[in-house]
């Protein structure tokens, strides 16, 4: 049996805060505002993982109003979600991710994001994609003041081979 997952997430970039996607920390002189370390990447990828199983969104397993997270690493997020679908006996067959931003440029930190991700998702490098994309000058995203992320997931029931 498989489930397909999707999700989206949305953060403004202010600065004083450190810029991390895909669970690595980005050169940049802004960062993402949120209650954790506002990782869109993996917040959108989270969310595609709960998903596909009917299980909520990660505000509902990790409040923003639950001052004990404030500053959670979003890797801690992903990690749980995947435990989460373990625990129902999926695993992740592919991972696709879509960044929306105007700056910086990711070319360089793609293949980190995707070992990064892989790793969490506890699959192979091949089983993860991320593509970077402009905003074209449009909404809040083209004009730098924030970053989207999406994500789709496949999982599949039973063991990984």
């Amino acid at each position: 049996m498989m489930r397909i997952g999707i999700g989206e997430d949305t953060h403004l970039l202010v600065e004083g805060r450190k810029l991390i996607l895909g669970g690595v920390e980005i050169p940049f002189e802004k960062g993402l505002l949120g209650h954790s370390d506002a990782d869109v990447v993996l917040h959108a990828l989270s969310d595609a993982l709960l998903g596909a199983l009917a299980l909520g969104d990660i505000g509902h397993l990790f409040p923003p109003s639950d001052p004990s997270i404030e500053g959670i690493d979003s890797r801690l997020i992903l990690s749980r979600c995947v435990e989460l679908i373990r625990e129902k006996g999926y695993h992740v067959v592919n991972a696709d991710i879509v960044i929306v931003l105007e700056k910086p440029k990711m070319k360089d930190h793609l293949p980190k994001m995707r070992e990064t991700i892989a790793s969490l998702l506890e699959v192979d490098m091949d089983q993860v994609g991320i593509q970077a994309k402009t905003n074209e000058g449009c909404d809040a995203i083209g004009q730098g003041k924030a970053i989207r992320a999406n994500a789709a997931v496949l999982l599949e029931k039973g063991e990984q081979a």
